[in-house]
């Protein structure tokens, strides 16, 4: 989990630049510029956890994309939904919003997901 913890870090940094750029800068709805920035740090994760988290050397596939952009659009959507009730009803910080939401979904959602539908290692044989 430590390794995907980093990847995270990876795809995270990717994802507040751009947040805090849609936020500040182009002037989008925090949760709409949530959706956008989250979606564009899961490719970094995709990366980072497809050859360093779960050492999966096998090709990149058609089918373990599609898994793995149902799992980063479903991640999305929560952060999302979650950005509305914390920073948006609840008046949290965006930043700090994102922090505690990103982390919630992280454990309950994201990692569970990308290691049973993902990135699956095969059966022993």
């Amino acid at each position: 989990m430590a390794a995907a913890g980093f990847g995270g870090v990876v795809g995270t940094a990717i994802d507040v630049c751009m947040l805090v750029l849609l936020v500040e800068r182009a002037g989008l709805a925090i949760p709409v510029a949530t959706f956008v920035s989250a979606t564009a740090g899961a490719v970094a994760c995709f990366l980072m956890n497809k050859h360093v988290a779960f050492r999966d050397r096998s090709k990149v596939t058609l089918p373990q994309v599609a898994r793995f952009g149902f799992v980063a659009v479903a991640a999305a959507l929560l952060l999302a939904i979650a950005m509305k009730v914390v920073a948006v009803d609840l008046r949290v910080p965006y930043l700090a919003a994102k922090a505690l939401c990103a982390a919630a979904v992280f454990v309950a959602w994201t990692y569970p997901a990308q290691r049973r539908l993902v990135f699956k290692r095969p059966a022993p044989v």
